[in-house]
Protein backbone atom coordinates (compact mmCIF):
# COMPACT_ATOMS: atom_id res chain seq x y z
CA UNK A 1 0.00 0.00 0.00
CA UNK A 2 1.36 3.40 -0.97
CA UNK A 3 1.47 6.61 1.09
CA UNK A 4 -0.90 9.58 0.90
CA UNK A 5 -1.63 10.67 -2.67
CA UNK A 6 -2.45 14.02 -4.19
CA UNK A 7 -6.19 14.32 -4.89
CA UNK A 8 -5.84 14.30 -8.68
CA UNK A 9 -3.63 11.21 -8.61
CA UNK A 10 -6.08 9.42 -6.30
CA UNK A 11 -8.93 10.21 -8.69
CA UNK A 12 -6.96 8.92 -11.68
CA UNK A 13 -6.09 5.67 -9.88
CA UNK A 14 -9.74 5.03 -9.06
CA UNK A 15 -10.79 5.60 -12.66
CA UNK A 16 -8.09 3.20 -13.89
CA UNK A 17 -9.76 0.40 -11.93
CA UNK A 18 -13.47 1.00 -12.64
CA UNK A 19 -15.11 -0.39 -15.76
CA UNK A 20 -17.99 0.73 -17.92
CA UNK A 21 -21.19 -1.22 -17.37
CA UNK A 22 -22.57 -3.61 -20.02
CA UNK A 23 -25.03 -2.38 -22.61
CA UNK A 24 -28.70 -3.33 -22.66
CA UNK A 25 -31.86 -2.27 -24.42
CA UNK A 26 -34.25 -0.28 -22.26
CA UNK A 27 -37.78 1.05 -22.82
CA UNK A 28 -37.52 4.61 -24.11
CA UNK A 29 -39.38 6.20 -21.22
CA UNK A 30 -37.10 4.47 -18.71
CA UNK A 31 -33.89 5.64 -20.42
CA UNK A 32 -33.77 9.20 -19.06
CA UNK A 33 -30.24 10.14 -17.89
CA UNK A 34 -28.69 6.96 -19.28
CA UNK A 35 -25.87 7.01 -21.84
CA UNK A 36 -26.12 5.69 -25.40
CA UNK A 37 -24.06 2.60 -26.21
CA UNK A 38 -24.34 2.89 -30.01
CA UNK A 39 -24.61 5.54 -32.69
CA UNK A 40 -28.16 6.29 -33.81
CA UNK A 41 -28.51 6.70 -37.59
CA UNK A 42 -31.77 8.09 -38.92
CA UNK A 43 -33.74 5.68 -41.15
CA UNK A 44 -35.83 8.51 -42.60
CA UNK A 45 -36.02 12.22 -43.30
CA UNK A 46 -37.51 14.41 -40.57
CA UNK A 47 -39.94 15.80 -41.53
CA UNK A 48 -40.58 12.98 -44.01
CA UNK A 49 -42.39 15.32 -46.43
CA UNK A 50 -42.63 19.05 -46.98
CA UNK A 51 -45.50 20.33 -44.84
CA UNK A 52 -47.30 23.43 -43.67
CA UNK A 53 -45.89 25.47 -40.79
CA UNK A 54 -49.28 27.06 -39.99
CA UNK A 55 -53.01 27.06 -40.72
CA UNK A 56 -53.85 28.76 -43.99
CA UNK A 57 -53.89 28.16 -47.74
CA UNK A 58 -51.30 26.35 -49.85
CA UNK A 59 -50.69 28.22 -53.10
CA UNK A 60 -48.12 29.18 -55.71
CA UNK A 61 -46.03 32.18 -54.71
CA UNK A 62 -46.28 33.57 -58.24
CA UNK A 63 -50.08 33.74 -57.87
CA UNK A 64 -50.15 35.69 -54.58
CA UNK A 65 -47.36 38.23 -54.98
CA UNK A 66 -48.76 41.73 -55.10
CA UNK A 67 -51.93 40.87 -53.17
CA UNK A 68 -53.17 43.70 -50.94
CA UNK A 69 -56.35 45.09 -49.48
CA UNK A 70 -56.77 47.33 -52.51
CA UNK A 71 -55.82 44.59 -54.97
CA UNK A 72 -56.83 41.25 -53.48
CA UNK A 73 -56.08 37.95 -55.17
CA UNK A 74 -58.79 35.31 -55.43
CA UNK A 75 -57.91 31.64 -55.76
CA UNK A 76 -60.05 28.56 -56.22
CA UNK A 77 -59.92 26.16 -53.25
CA UNK A 78 -59.53 22.65 -54.69
CA UNK A 79 -58.80 20.57 -51.60
CA UNK A 80 -59.09 20.51 -47.79
CA UNK A 81 -55.99 19.16 -46.02
CA UNK A 82 -56.07 18.69 -42.24
CA UNK A 83 -52.96 17.27 -40.53
CA UNK A 84 -52.59 13.58 -41.38
CA UNK A 85 -54.27 13.75 -44.78
CA UNK A 86 -52.16 13.56 -47.93
CA UNK A 87 -53.06 15.64 -51.01
CA UNK A 88 -54.72 13.88 -53.93
CA UNK A 89 -53.77 16.36 -56.63
CA UNK A 90 -51.31 19.09 -57.51
CA UNK A 91 -51.97 22.83 -57.24
CA UNK A 92 -52.19 24.61 -60.58
CA UNK A 93 -52.25 28.25 -61.61
CA UNK A 94 -55.00 30.17 -59.82
CA UNK A 95 -55.64 27.34 -57.36
CA UNK A 96 -55.10 26.76 -53.63
CA UNK A 97 -55.77 24.18 -50.93
CA UNK A 98 -57.09 24.83 -47.44
CA UNK A 99 -54.29 23.44 -45.26
CA UNK A 100 -53.53 23.06 -41.57
CA UNK A 101 -50.30 22.88 -39.58
CA UNK A 102 -48.36 19.70 -40.27
CA UNK A 103 -50.31 18.65 -43.37
CA UNK A 104 -48.21 17.64 -46.41
CA UNK A 105 -47.86 20.41 -48.99
CA UNK A 106 -49.50 19.67 -52.37
CA UNK A 107 -47.23 19.36 -55.40
CA UNK A 108 -46.98 22.63 -57.29
CA UNK A 109 -47.34 24.85 -54.20
CA UNK A 110 -44.46 26.65 -52.52
CA UNK A 111 -46.34 28.94 -50.15
CA UNK A 112 -48.75 28.85 -47.24
CA UNK A 113 -50.73 32.06 -46.76
CA UNK A 114 -51.73 32.40 -43.11
CA UNK A 115 -55.49 32.41 -42.66
CA UNK A 116 -55.39 35.86 -40.99
CA UNK A 117 -54.50 37.35 -44.39
CA UNK A 118 -57.57 35.83 -46.08
CA UNK A 119 -61.35 35.78 -45.82
CA UNK A 120 -61.10 32.03 -45.02
CA UNK A 121 -63.24 31.15 -47.98
CA UNK A 122 -64.29 27.55 -48.48
CA UNK A 123 -64.58 27.42 -52.30
CA UNK A 124 -62.83 30.62 -53.29
CA UNK A 125 -60.37 32.36 -50.97
CA UNK A 126 -59.59 36.08 -51.07
CA UNK A 127 -55.99 36.94 -50.16
CA UNK A 128 -55.32 40.52 -49.00
CA UNK A 129 -51.56 40.37 -48.14
CA UNK A 130 -48.60 38.79 -49.91
CA UNK A 131 -46.10 38.77 -47.00
CA UNK A 132 -46.10 34.96 -46.95
CA UNK A 133 -45.18 34.38 -50.58
CA UNK A 134 -42.64 31.54 -50.62
CA UNK A 135 -42.88 31.09 -46.85
CA UNK A 136 -44.43 29.04 -44.01
CA UNK A 137 -43.33 25.62 -45.23
CA UNK A 138 -41.19 22.97 -43.54
CA UNK A 139 -39.11 21.19 -46.14
CA UNK A 140 -38.57 17.43 -46.04
CA UNK A 141 -35.40 16.55 -44.15
CA UNK A 142 -34.75 20.09 -42.92
CA UNK A 143 -34.41 18.75 -39.35
CA UNK A 144 -32.81 15.33 -39.92
CA UNK A 145 -31.67 13.67 -43.16
CA UNK A 146 -31.96 9.96 -43.81
CA UNK A 147 -28.60 8.29 -43.06
CA UNK A 148 -27.50 11.11 -40.74
CA UNK A 149 -25.88 10.11 -37.42
CA UNK A 150 -28.18 11.95 -35.04
CA UNK A 151 -26.78 10.80 -31.67
CA UNK A 152 -23.38 9.31 -30.92
CA UNK A 153 -22.12 6.72 -28.45
CA UNK A 154 -21.68 8.46 -25.11
CA UNK A 155 -24.59 10.88 -25.54
CA UNK A 156 -26.55 11.39 -22.34
CA UNK A 157 -30.28 10.95 -22.88
CA UNK A 158 -32.20 13.97 -21.67
CA UNK A 159 -35.77 14.94 -22.63
CA UNK A 160 -34.74 16.35 -26.02
CA UNK A 161 -32.74 13.23 -26.90
CA UNK A 162 -35.66 10.98 -25.94
CA UNK A 163 -37.91 13.06 -28.19
CA UNK A 164 -35.53 12.66 -31.13
CA UNK A 165 -35.34 8.89 -30.56
CA UNK A 166 -39.13 8.72 -30.49
CA UNK A 167 -39.30 10.58 -33.81
CA UNK A 168 -37.06 7.87 -35.27
CA UNK A 169 -39.26 5.08 -33.85
CA UNK A 170 -36.51 3.91 -31.46
CA UNK A 171 -38.60 2.23 -28.76
CA UNK A 172 -35.71 0.49 -26.97
CA UNK A 173 -32.41 2.38 -27.21
CA UNK A 174 -29.17 0.54 -26.46
CA UNK A 175 -27.69 2.19 -23.38
CA UNK A 176 -25.07 1.43 -20.77
CA UNK A 177 -26.58 -0.01 -17.62
CA UNK A 178 -26.55 2.39 -14.72
CA UNK A 179 -24.30 1.04 -11.94
CA UNK A 180 -25.71 -0.17 -8.64
CA UNK A 181 -23.89 1.59 -5.82
CA UNK A 182 -24.07 0.07 -2.34
CA UNK A 183 -23.83 2.59 0.54
CA UNK A 184 -22.83 1.62 4.06
CA UNK A 185 -22.66 3.83 7.11
CA UNK A 186 -21.17 2.69 10.39
CA UNK A 187 -20.88 3.83 13.97
CA UNK A 188 -22.44 3.10 17.35
CA UNK A 189 -23.19 6.80 17.76
CA UNK A 190 -25.46 7.16 14.70
CA UNK A 191 -29.00 6.07 13.93
CA UNK A 192 -31.33 6.60 10.99
CA UNK A 193 -34.27 9.00 10.91
CA UNK A 194 -36.67 6.20 11.83
CA UNK A 195 -35.48 6.71 15.44
CA UNK A 196 -36.34 10.41 15.95
CA UNK A 197 -36.57 10.12 19.73
CA UNK A 198 -32.90 9.06 19.91
CA UNK A 199 -31.87 11.97 17.68
CA UNK A 200 -34.02 14.68 19.26
CA UNK A 201 -33.00 13.70 22.78
CA UNK A 202 -29.33 14.09 21.87
CA UNK A 203 -28.50 10.49 22.74
CA UNK A 204 -27.61 9.63 19.14
CA UNK A 205 -26.59 11.47 15.96
CA UNK A 206 -28.64 11.29 12.78
CA UNK A 207 -26.99 9.50 9.88
CA UNK A 208 -27.16 12.45 7.49
CA UNK A 209 -24.44 10.87 5.35
CA UNK A 210 -26.72 8.01 4.36
CA UNK A 211 -29.36 10.27 2.87
CA UNK A 212 -26.87 12.69 1.39
CA UNK A 213 -25.10 9.85 -0.40
CA UNK A 214 -28.33 8.23 -1.61
CA UNK A 215 -29.23 11.54 -3.25
CA UNK A 216 -25.75 12.16 -4.65
CA UNK A 217 -25.61 8.67 -6.16
CA UNK A 218 -28.96 9.22 -7.89
CA UNK A 219 -27.85 12.63 -9.16
CA UNK A 220 -24.66 11.08 -10.51
CA UNK A 221 -26.68 8.64 -12.62
CA UNK A 222 -26.57 5.43 -10.60
CA UNK A 223 -28.95 3.26 -8.61
CA UNK A 224 -28.26 3.49 -4.85
CA UNK A 225 -28.52 0.45 -2.59
CA UNK A 226 -28.81 1.31 1.11
CA UNK A 227 -26.98 -1.28 3.22
CA UNK A 228 -28.03 0.44 6.43
CA UNK A 229 -25.90 1.37 9.43
CA UNK A 230 -23.44 -1.15 10.84
CA UNK A 231 -22.39 -1.16 14.48
CA UNK A 232 -18.73 -0.74 15.42
CA UNK A 233 -18.13 -4.47 15.60
CA UNK A 234 -16.52 -6.80 13.07
CA UNK A 235 -19.61 -9.02 13.13
CA UNK A 236 -22.03 -6.21 12.25
CA UNK A 237 -19.75 -4.81 9.56
CA UNK A 238 -19.30 -8.25 8.00
CA UNK A 239 -23.05 -8.86 7.96
CA UNK A 240 -23.83 -5.51 6.31
CA UNK A 241 -21.01 -5.70 3.79
CA UNK A 242 -22.09 -9.16 2.67
CA UNK A 243 -25.43 -7.69 1.57
CA UNK A 244 -23.65 -5.47 -0.96
CA UNK A 245 -21.32 -7.95 -2.63
CA UNK A 246 -23.50 -8.08 -5.76
CA UNK A 247 -23.30 -4.31 -6.33
CA UNK A 248 -21.11 -2.65 -8.96
CA UNK A 249 -19.50 -0.19 -6.54
CA UNK A 250 -19.26 -0.06 -2.76
CA UNK A 251 -19.12 3.25 -0.88
CA UNK A 252 -18.58 3.29 2.87
CA UNK A 253 -18.38 6.18 5.31
CA UNK A 254 -16.31 6.31 8.50
CA UNK A 255 -14.49 3.40 10.10
CA UNK A 256 -11.26 3.62 8.09
CA UNK A 257 -9.12 5.51 10.60
CA UNK A 258 -6.76 3.84 13.03
CA UNK A 259 -8.89 4.00 16.19
CA UNK A 260 -9.57 0.89 18.23
CA UNK A 261 -13.23 0.95 17.09
CA UNK A 262 -12.41 1.31 13.39
CA UNK A 263 -12.76 -2.26 12.14
CA UNK A 264 -13.77 -1.66 8.52
CA UNK A 265 -10.37 -2.13 6.92
CA UNK A 266 -9.74 -5.35 8.83
CA UNK A 267 -13.15 -6.79 7.91
CA UNK A 268 -12.70 -5.87 4.26
CA UNK A 269 -9.34 -7.61 4.37
CA UNK A 270 -10.97 -10.74 5.76
CA UNK A 271 -13.45 -10.64 2.87
CA UNK A 272 -10.56 -10.53 0.39
CA UNK A 273 -10.36 -6.81 -0.38
CA UNK A 274 -7.20 -5.56 -2.10
CA UNK A 275 -6.42 -2.07 -0.83
CA UNK A 276 -4.88 0.29 -3.39
CA UNK A 277 -4.38 3.41 -1.28
CA UNK A 278 -5.37 4.97 2.00
CA UNK A 279 -5.22 8.70 2.69
CA UNK A 280 -5.11 11.70 0.36
CA UNK A 281 -3.18 14.91 0.91
CA UNK A 282 -6.24 17.13 1.14
CA UNK A 283 -8.62 18.84 3.53
CA UNK A 284 -11.41 18.17 4.18
CA UNK A 285 -11.35 14.43 3.67
CA UNK A 286 -7.82 13.10 4.07
CA UNK A 287 -8.87 9.57 5.19
CA UNK A 288 -10.04 8.29 1.80
CA UNK A 289 -9.38 4.68 0.91
CA UNK A 290 -9.75 2.71 -2.30
CA UNK A 291 -9.50 -0.94 -3.20
CA UNK A 292 -11.17 -3.91 -4.86
CA UNK A 293 -13.44 -6.40 -3.16
CA UNK A 294 -13.77 -9.45 -5.35
CA UNK A 295 -13.32 -7.24 -8.40
CA UNK A 296 -15.88 -4.69 -7.16
CA UNK A 297 -14.39 -1.22 -6.60
CA UNK A 298 -14.65 0.09 -3.05
CA UNK A 299 -14.25 3.71 -1.99
CA UNK A 300 -14.03 4.45 1.72
CA UNK A 301 -15.03 8.01 2.56
CA UNK A 302 -14.48 9.86 5.84
CA UNK A 303 -17.38 10.17 8.28
CA UNK A 304 -17.62 13.94 8.75
CA UNK A 305 -20.57 15.19 6.66
CA UNK A 306 -18.71 17.84 4.65
CA UNK A 307 -15.76 15.54 4.09
CA UNK A 308 -18.16 12.91 2.79
CA UNK A 309 -19.71 15.29 0.26
CA UNK A 310 -16.42 16.78 -0.93
CA UNK A 311 -14.69 13.44 -1.40
CA UNK A 312 -17.75 12.01 -3.15
CA UNK A 313 -17.56 14.89 -5.65
CA UNK A 314 -13.86 14.34 -6.30
CA UNK A 315 -13.64 10.55 -6.34
CA UNK A 316 -16.98 8.71 -6.40
CA UNK A 317 -18.96 10.85 -8.82
CA UNK A 318 -16.33 10.59 -11.60
CA UNK A 319 -16.15 6.83 -11.04
CA UNK A 320 -19.93 6.52 -11.39
CA UNK A 321 -19.92 8.61 -14.56
CA UNK A 322 -17.25 6.41 -16.15
CA UNK A 323 -19.14 3.27 -15.15
CA UNK A 324 -22.34 4.71 -16.65
CA UNK A 325 -20.64 5.30 -20.01
CA UNK A 326 -19.62 8.95 -19.88
CA UNK A 327 -16.35 9.84 -21.59
CA UNK A 328 -15.98 13.07 -19.58
CA UNK A 329 -16.17 12.08 -15.90
CA UNK A 330 -14.88 15.17 -14.07
CA UNK A 331 -16.55 18.47 -13.31
CA UNK A 332 -14.65 21.37 -14.82
CA UNK A 333 -12.79 24.03 -12.89
CA UNK A 334 -12.90 27.75 -13.66
CA UNK A 335 -10.96 30.82 -12.65
CA UNK A 336 -12.50 33.19 -10.10
CA UNK A 337 -11.42 36.17 -8.04
CA UNK A 338 -11.49 35.50 -4.31
CA UNK A 339 -13.30 38.27 -2.41
CA UNK A 340 -11.53 37.75 0.91
CA UNK A 341 -8.09 36.70 2.13
CA UNK A 342 -7.57 33.01 2.90
CA UNK A 343 -5.11 31.87 5.55
CA UNK A 344 -4.39 28.17 6.02
CA UNK A 345 -2.06 26.17 8.21
CA UNK A 346 -1.72 22.52 7.17
CA UNK A 347 0.46 21.80 4.15
CA UNK A 348 -2.42 20.16 2.27
CA UNK A 349 -4.51 20.88 -0.77
CA UNK A 350 -7.70 22.56 0.45
CA UNK A 351 -11.20 22.45 -1.06
CA UNK A 352 -13.17 25.32 0.46
CA UNK A 353 -16.92 25.70 0.14
CA UNK A 354 -17.75 28.87 -1.75
CA UNK A 355 -20.49 30.73 -3.56
CA UNK A 356 -19.48 31.98 -7.00
CA UNK A 357 -21.33 34.86 -8.64
CA UNK A 358 -20.83 36.69 -11.92
CA UNK A 359 -19.70 40.27 -11.30
CA UNK A 360 -18.66 43.14 -13.58
CA UNK A 361 -15.06 41.93 -13.46
CA UNK A 362 -15.87 38.25 -13.96
CA UNK A 363 -16.52 35.44 -11.52
CA UNK A 364 -16.18 36.25 -7.82
CA UNK A 365 -15.91 33.64 -5.06
CA UNK A 366 -16.87 34.08 -1.41
CA UNK A 367 -16.50 31.39 1.22
CA UNK A 368 -19.76 30.23 2.75
CA UNK A 369 -18.61 30.69 6.33
CA UNK A 370 -16.71 28.45 8.77
CA UNK A 371 -15.03 25.60 6.93
CA UNK A 372 -15.11 22.88 9.59
CA UNK A 373 -15.66 19.40 8.17
CA UNK A 374 -18.69 18.87 10.41
CA UNK A 375 -20.50 22.07 9.36
CA UNK A 376 -22.88 20.61 6.79
CA UNK A 377 -24.75 23.89 6.40
CA UNK A 378 -21.65 25.29 4.71
CA UNK A 379 -22.71 23.20 1.69
CA UNK A 380 -26.17 24.75 1.54
CA UNK A 381 -24.92 28.03 0.08
CA UNK A 382 -22.02 26.54 -1.88
CA UNK A 383 -22.06 26.15 -5.64
CA UNK A 384 -18.32 25.57 -5.92
CA UNK A 385 -15.21 24.31 -4.17
CA UNK A 386 -12.33 26.81 -4.17
CA UNK A 387 -9.07 24.91 -4.63
CA UNK A 388 -6.04 26.11 -2.71
CA UNK A 389 -2.83 24.33 -3.75
CA UNK A 390 -0.78 22.33 -1.32
CA UNK A 391 1.60 24.59 0.59
CA UNK A 392 -0.15 27.87 -0.31
CA UNK A 393 -0.71 29.28 3.17
CA UNK A 394 -1.72 32.84 2.20
CA UNK A 395 -4.11 33.87 -0.57
CA UNK A 396 -4.81 37.61 -0.65
CA UNK A 397 -8.19 39.11 -1.47
CA UNK A 398 -8.49 39.73 -5.21
CA UNK A 399 -6.22 36.84 -6.15
CA UNK A 400 -7.27 34.46 -8.90
CA UNK A 401 -8.13 30.96 -7.72
CA UNK A 402 -9.39 27.80 -9.36
CA UNK A 403 -12.85 26.59 -8.41
CA UNK A 404 -14.67 23.33 -9.07
CA UNK A 405 -18.24 24.16 -10.10
CA UNK A 406 -20.90 21.99 -8.45
CA UNK A 407 -23.86 23.06 -10.60
CA UNK A 408 -22.27 23.11 -14.05
CA UNK A 409 -23.21 20.64 -16.81
CA UNK A 410 -19.77 20.96 -18.48
CA UNK A 411 -17.33 18.11 -17.79
CA UNK A 412 -13.75 17.23 -18.66
CA UNK A 413 -11.68 14.10 -19.28
CA UNK A 414 -9.04 14.91 -16.65
CA UNK A 415 -9.33 16.23 -13.09
CA UNK A 416 -8.92 20.01 -12.90
CA UNK A 417 -7.81 19.90 -9.31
Amino acid sequence: MIGPLAAAEAARRILQEVRRQPALRMPLDDALDTVLAEDVVSPLDIPPWTNSAMDGYAARGADVRGASGDQPVRLKVVEHLPAGRFPTRAIGRGESARIFTGAPLPEGSDTVIRQEDTDEGAEVVTIVRDRDAGMNIRRAGEDIRKGQTVLHVGSELGPAQLGVLASLAVAHPLVFRQPRVAILGSGDEIVDVDQPEEILSGRKTASSNTHTLLAMVRRAGAEPVNLGIARDTPESLREHLTRGLDADLLVTTAGISVGEHDHLRAVLGELGAEQRFWKVRMRPGAPVAFGLLGGMPWVGLPGNPVSTMVTFELFVRPAIRKMAGHSLPFRRTVAARIAEPIRLKPRLQHFLRAAITDGPDGREARLTGPQGSGILTSMLLANALVIVPEGQFETPAGATVRALLLDDPAHTAEPGF
